[in-house]
């Protein structure tokens, strides 16, 4: 069936050019006129969908071609763009977030997985955030350059518009004036230089929405601002042109009809600041297979919730809050012996950190974690194993799965992360070992979406069935 959503991609020429900015204020100043609106994030990236969904209060999803292939990827936004908010009136309307430089890919070398790839495989018009800090007219030509890129493939570069970020309304309409004499695109408006209302950032990209003071006043002031610079009415006609989504049936779905092996399932999954790297993807389909989902925090709660069948540890920043998770030894007591009593469990980068014996944070502090696995992590000198991998040669749950698309972004690293699989970068010879994978447990620096292998789901819970049976 084909599915109708208005959407949008903001898209820009690298990271820091604007995008975060120009997609909340846009998501803010659209929900203030009443649109039911969606948030989507082009590629693996956790925190930004973050601030879509606790500080605007909007649904966001990943949009990775590479984690979870492209037809999936227009199952992802044709079912989750399309879905009715409850309680909520107005047309909806979806916003998609790129990541990095537009045509930035694989390997470095490839258009493949990145925002170029996603607005083609989506059919999604692009509106192109144009960075004008200390430029005017050399932005001109920076545009044009974006235009006519794929134009050498005979294919076309997707942009249907432009916002100038940065600039002085006093300059904006001479610029605006050029670009549209100039090139084939239309300028929508501008983003004025808003320092007072910028994001910090850490090692692993923004600081969390909870860590910004006043995020949602920030927020707010965005979006108030973009209803007076930018063409939001003339936005809303180009999301409207979008042509539909074609996709494999009605349901919003990735699972139609709920497997009743899995009914009742218990998932404990950890939700707190220091494990908030999560695909929400990830625990709905857990709940399409017929799991219920329940979450529990590793820094406050004191003991596990009851009756679970397994639990996942999906990423974060628990050597942030190394101290606290350390302290709570009665929970980190009840984790290790329910896992030592077969109790199933994924673990993800954080979530594996955490089942370690210790943390060594940024002073080289040792902070006991669980130690239901040896060795400990530490600060690395940069990025480790940075970016999409392919995972082989291994088990989850004692099922052959096949290959798993995956992706590795952490600074802390390990002396023990495992033999399971073998990881190997696209397009290029570089691969290792990696990940600890039992009958109950999978474990490693590796993050996992499972709409690109729905095994890993399924072979999890087939797992968490055989330990309650």
């Amino acid at each position: 069936m084909t599915v109708q959503i208005p959407r949008l991609l903001i898209a820009a020429g690298r990271s820091g050019a604007g995008k975060t900015m120009a997609s909340c204020g846009l998501i803010q100043a659209l929900k203030e006129r009443g649109h039911q609106v969606s948030a989507f994030k082009c590629g693996p990236d956790y925190i930004d969908p973050m601030f879509h969904r606790e500080a605007l209060g909007v649904a966001s999803y990943n949009l990775d071609s590479f984690l979870c292939g492209k037809e999936n990827m227009r199952e992802i936004l044709a079912c989750r763009g399309a879905a009715k908010k409850t309680g909520e009136s107005g047309e909806p309307l979806a916003i998609l977030e790129g990541v990095m430089g537009y045509y930035d890919g694989l390997g470095g070398c490839s258009v493949q997985a990145s925002t170029y790839d996603a607005a083609e495989a989506t059919d999604t018009p692009v509106v192109f955030v144009a960075d004008c800090k200390g430029a005017s007219v050399s932005v001109v030509p920076y545009i044009k350059g974006f235009l006519a890129y794929k134009e050498e493939e005979r294919a076309q570069s997707g942009i249907r518009g432009v916002l100038l970020n940065r600039i002085s309304p006093m300059l904006y309409g001479r610029v605006k004036e050029r670009i549209e004499k100039e090139t084939s695109v239309k300028v929508y408006g501008y983003l004025p230089d808003m320092e007072e209302l910028s994001f910090e950032s850490r090692y692993l990209g923004l600081k969390l929405p909870g860590e910004v003071h006043d995020i949602q006043k920030k927020l707010k002031a965005v979006g108030a601002c973009l209803e007076k610079t930018v063409d939001l009415d003339g936005l809303v006609r180009l999301a409207q042109s979008a042509p539909g989504i074609e996709t494999a049936g009605e349901e919003a779905s990735f699972f139609p009809g709920k497997r009743s092996g899995f009914n009742r399932i218990r998932i404990g999954a950890a939700k707190d600041q220091a494990f908030c790297f999560i695909y929400e993807d990830n625990l709905r389909i857990l709940r399409e297979l017929g799991a219920e989902i329940v979450p529990f925090s590793p820094l406050e709660d004191k003991r596990l919730p009851d009756n679970l069948d397994g639990i996942v540890l999906y990423g974060g920043y628990p050597e942030l809050f190394a101290d606290k998770l350390s302290a709570n030894i009665s929970m980190r007591e009840d984790i290790k012996a329910a896992l030592e009593n077969g109790l199933p469990c994924m673990a993800e980068c954080g979530g594996f950190q955490y089942l370690q014996e210790a943390i060594r944070d940024e002073k080289g502090n040792y902070h006991p974690m669980c130690a239901f696995l040896p060795g400990e992590s530490f600060l690395s000198s940069g990025p480790r194993r940075f970016g999409y991998v392919t995972l082989s040669g291994g088990k989850v749950f004692g099922k052959e799965v096949g290959e798993i698309s995956a992706h590795e972004f952490h600074y802390y690293d390990s002396g023990q992360c495992g033999e399971a699989f073998t990881a190997k970068k696209p397009l290029s010879n570089r691969s290792w070992k990696c990940m600890i994978s039992t009958e109950t447990l999978l474990a490693g620096y590796p993050h996992i979406h499972y709409a690109g292998n729905r095994k890993v789901a399924e072979a999890f819970l087939e797992a968490c069935v055989w330990k309650r049976n």
